[in-house]
């Protein structure tokens, strides 16, 4: 399967890298991961997730000029988180490698039901990135920064830099904030720190499951009243769909069929399809289906960052009328119903 847009247009590798603006700055932290090999028990092969650079792969792959900015240890695994990001086109330049803290790791843990993680990201390079960080960047031609709260959530210097990134801005650009509520993280925090977060940024993602846990509330025009200042709120309703609050509009679009593999990056894939179609200038609901594709990729993978489904079967389905959406189904074999 090819690289595509969210519009099903093809990117030309070897237009990546040319113009060295970035549309979209994602702030936070890349991680080594373990996963197990499936061919072999007690085997791990080393690959690399993250939230906020999950959304830096796959928008690059889609075309737009990307940068990801954090921090890794002088390791060989930060080694690796680098030249995984550049190999989909991502810009590494701003990356702080720092000569004394190690590059965050987790592993997945088979489990009979799904993958557990365990994090090993405590006195990691990124959890000491700073405000600082925000002062050398040239977000001059950002059209987007992207970040989460599990940034906010890593130590005190990081929850500042989240701040100072949701701060008021006059550079013009959009921030988005994905929820990514993980209760480890905020065991000893104040997660009410979330609520003040998204409610700073202009489009804020979070899971119906995520907001319950936080405010009692999956229900979308429930979470607006808790989250009135943002121009775009898009509650994620797993399996169901997702629901976007902009406006006086309130838009469900409902989530295509998938034989799941693993769960785990779906919801990145999700932001990184909204984001892309909402860059492009699309509608509410094409915006929605760009996210529910790319999730549907993803969830049909072990990778955190999959393979898109055909540029060809990404426009047709983004152009279909609600009879045939709904038929689709996603499996690891392609598509089935249309």
């Amino acid at each position: 399967m090819g690289q595509s847009g969210v519009d099903g247009n093809r990117v030309d590798p070897r237009e990546r890298g040319r113009d060295r603006r970035a549309d979209v700055v994602c702030l936070g932290e890349s991680l080594a991961v373990f996963v197990p090999d499936g061919h072999q028990a007690r085997r791990y092969l080393l690959t690399v997730g993250g939230a906020e650079s999950n959304v830096a792969c796959h928008l690059a792959r889609a075309g737009l000029p990307v940068r990801w900015v954090g921090a890794v240890g002088a390791d060989d695994l930060g080694e690796a988180v680098l030249a995984h990001l550049r190999s989909f086109g991502v810009d590494v330049t701003d990356v702080r490698i720092d000569p004394e803290r190690p590059t965050g790791l987790y592993v997945k843990e088979p489990h009979a039901d799904g993958s557990r993680m365990r994090y090993y990201r405590r006195g990691s390079a990124a959890s000491a990135l700073g405000p600082d960080l925000l002062a050398a960047l040239d977000l001059s031609a950002t059209r987007l920064v992207h970040l989460t709260g599990i940034t906010a959530a890593l130590s005190p210097s990081c929850h500042a830099l989240s701040r100072a990134a949701l701060a008021p801005r006059s550079g013009g650009h959009l921030v988005s904030f994905d929820v990514n509520w993980r209760p480890v993280l905020w065991r000893d925090q104040d997660a009410r720190v979330l609520t003040e977060l998204a409610n700073a940024a202009d489009v804020v993602f979070v899971g119906e499951d995520e907001a319950e846990a936080l405010w009692g509330t999956g229900d979308p025009e429930r979470v607006r009243e808790l989250l009135p200042a943002p121009t775009t709120l898009v509650v994620k309703q797993g399996a169901r769909g997702a629901t976007l609050v902009e406006g006086d509009a309130l838009v469900f679009q409902p989530a295509l069929a998938v034989d799941v593999v693993e769960p785990v990056g779906a919801g990145d894939a999700f932001a990184a399809g909204f984001l892309a179609a909402t860059l492009a200038g699309a509608e509410p609901t094409r915006r929605l289906r760009a996210g529910h594709l790319l999730a549907a990729a993803t969830l049909c993978s072990h990778e955190d960052v999959a393979e898109p489904l055909p540029a060809d079967l990404v426009a047709d389905l983004l152009a279909a009328d609600e009879t045939t959406w709904a038929a689709a189904r996603v499996t690891r074999e392609g598509v089935t119903g249309r």
